[in-house]
């Protein structure tokens, strides 16, 4: 029997000190789409607290990737290259896709629609289904493995914002490598009666090659005036266990590329929701700090 859902409580973060008890065997299971010629593997990020490496299985789709955990019932990172051509690409095709489980996971593994369902949380993509340039991969950034439960503030507010501005990016350098994914807070929410986590803010990381620069937006997942600061790769890694890119030098990681700001997003009667990025920025931080505290 599944337990309701609400919140779960763990000695210290379960992505960083301590396993919850739900974690099975630390396995990875590479599953394939049925496009899988464009999968990213630029190399895939690192996990690297290997505790978040329990209950993951990499799914290779058209043209992105994902690493999904059976744990939090989504995805701990999804990955993709986004050039110029893609988001030409893209624009021409008009959106059309329908959420559902992944196919290739196991029932029990996989959230399902009912865990959304009265909710009050939006399915958010990681990797957006604007990014992709055809429609079977289009279709595919529909399945839950792809999704996180994300406020509508945010997910149709300044996270619609920031993925317009990286997709104007890609099209004035060419060419970025971007990686895309939740962070937890120590205490975490959950909705639906598979327990699906609820991420207290959702981050993206954007690489470019031409420039070999990069940085993270961070984005609190709340309801009430969402907002994003950017900041460098490594400070990334340190608070969300994952290196986005570990091909990339270190001294460039410690660096922040001066990322274009969100867009207005089309979405939202005002446009982006904004907020004093200091207050929001300190937040953040605080909720960072209680992950570090030692397990009791």
């Amino acid at each position: 029997m599944k337990p309701p859902p609400g919140r779960l409580f763990f000695r210290g973060n379960p992505m960083w000190k301590g396993m919850p008890v739900l974690a099975i065997a630390s396995t990875i299971i590479f599953l394939t789409g049925p496009a899988q010629a464009g999968c990213y593997s630029d190399p895939t990020p690192q996990i690297v607290n290997a505790k978040m490496q329990a209950g993951t299985t990499f799914l290779c789709n058209g043209h992105y990737s994902v690493l999904y955990s059976s744990i939090t019932h989504g995805p701990l990172w999804s990955a993709e290259r986004l050039t110029s051509e893609n988001v030409r690409l893209a624009a021409g095709i008009q959106r059309q896709g329908q959420f559902q489980p992944d196919p290739r996971l196991p029932y029990d593994q996989d959230a399902t629609l009912e865990d959304y369902r009265r909710s009050g949380f939006d399915r958010g993509h990681m990797t957006p289904s604007g990014d992709e340039p055809d429609r079977q991969t289009q279709a595919q950034t529909f399945y839950l493995s792809n999704i996180v439960p994300q406020t509508p503030a945010l997910n149709r507010g300044i996270w619609a914002g920031v993925e317009m501005a990286v997709r104007d990016l890609a099209l004035q350098v060419g060419e970025l490598l971007i990686v895309t994914g939740p962070g937890y807070d120590a205490e975490i929410d959950t909705i639906g009666p598979d327990h699906v986590f609820v991420p207290a803010f959702t981050w993206k990381a954007v690489y470019l090659p031409t420039k070999k620069g990069g940085g993270a937006y961070v984005c609190a997942n709340v309801n009430e005036r969402p907002a994003c600061f950017v900041e460098s790769l490594a400070a990334l890694t340190v608070q969300v266990g994952i290196d986005p890119f570990p091909q990339v030098a270190a001294a460039s990681k410690k660096q922040v590329f001066p990322l274009p700001k969100p867009e207005h997003s089309p979405y939202t009667p005002d446009g982006v929701v904004s907020e004093d990025i200091g207050e929001m920025k300190e937040a953040l931080r605080d909720w960072l700090r209680q992950w570090t505290r030692p397990s009791r």
